[in-house]
């Protein structure tokens, strides 16, 4: 049968199906072409000299420009690799002006004041006094440093005496003890480390501290309180593993300072008398207390002779040239004043 408007015979069901289907296909790939990512066209490369002159966060910036987004890619024109660029560029540029500062002209230093200047108001009237290009007697010295004390306690009477000694060398290594008979003007505190009849002989001869394995759980806390430590060769060992403790503080018995002995009464009567060490430090010096102002000059004298005379008899065998050197007296916070040798 024939359709009036279009002249046509009528599609069959199946036919219709088919052009359907066809409408289908047709629709998705017109889809799918419409999709498609389109091709970008690869921009021009930028030479090195533009990198660096591309600031760093126009490099990390999201919303950089094109050439921005260009040089966030991995590589040499990278942003990290720019940075580094950039920092070598300014340490080049650090090193020529650190050379450029060079070659100028250094400016003179102003040379530091001596101490008689820049000390206090007591300490330079007591300067004024103390002939520096004179060499003074020891009884002139003693005379002149108690006059020269510029503290308002009782002030030390200290001896400096410069050695030609090498103190590397075992046998230069000057080190004793010696009692003053004026005594050293200050309380000392003896402590004996001893057991059984020894222990009570050093409670009789006036030890202020005394004691054996009590004593050493003392030294286990760390606790101190004594100035010299007397004991015996018997029991010295046991006292090996405070040599870290007690040697930098000059505590440890040694039998060359007559601390290891065993006379412990003699030890801790010549302790408690005033009996002082004396030892050489690293720049082959000697520095010695030998009493306080208030003795005067005639027991500071005593003292100071019997120092002398050890310091000479310690002198050693295998010593070529001058033993001593230089040979001031001071008090505490005063003036030096230069002794003739």
């Amino acid at each position: 049968m024939v359709d009036r408007k279009t002249g046509l015979k009528p599609k069959t069901p199946k036919a219709q199906k088919l052009e359907t289907s066809n409408k289908k296909i047709v629709k998705s790939k017109t889809k799918a072409a419409k999709e498609e990512p389109k091709i970008i066209e690869a921009e021009k490369p930028i030479s090195n000299s533009e990198l660096l002159d591309v600031p760093e966060s126009k490099a990390t910036t999201k919303a950089g420009s094109e050439s921005a987004v260009a040089l966030a890619k991995a590589g040499k024109h990278s942003a990290k690799a720019i940075r580094e660029a950039q920092e070598l560029a300014a340490k080049e540029a650090r090193k020529k002006d650190i050379i450029a500062s060079e070659d100028r002209p250094k400016t003179p230093k102003k040379p530091a004041r001596p101490k008689s200047e820049r000390a206090g108001k007591k300490y330079r009237e007591a300067y004024k006094l103390v002939d520096k290009t004179k060499t003074y007697s020891v009884t002139e010295a003693l005379e002149l440093a108690i006059k020269t004390a510029t503290t308002k306690f009782d002030s030390s009477v200290e001896l400096h005496i410069n050695l030609g000694v090498d103190p590397k060398q075992a046998d230069h290594n000057i080190r004793g003890m010696v009692n003053l008979p004026a005594g050293a003007g200050k309380k000392i505190r003896v402590a004996v480390f001893a057991e059984g009849d020894e222990a009570a002989k050093a409670k009789t001869a006036g030890a202020d501290l005394v004691g054996g394995d009590d004593f050493l759980a003392k030294l286990d806390k760390e606790q101190i309180d004594f100035d010299i430590l007397i004991t015996t060769p018997s029991l010295m060992p046991r006292l090996g593993k405070y040599a870290r403790l007690l040697g930098p503080k000059g505590l440890m018995p040694n039998p060359k300072s007559g601390s290891i002995t065993t006379n412990i009464p003699n030890a801790v009567t010549e302790a408690r008398a005033g009996r002082v060490e004396y030892r050489l430090d690293p720049a082959g010096i000697i520095h010695l207390a030998i009493g306080k102002v208030s003795f005067g000059p005639e027991k500071i004298s005593q003292n100071a002779g019997v120092v002398l005379d050890a310091i000479k008899a310690a002198k050693p065998a295998s010593l070529k040239g001058t033993y001593i050197k230089s040979f001031y007296i001071t008090t505490t916070m005063g003036p030096s004043i230069k002794i003739s040798l």
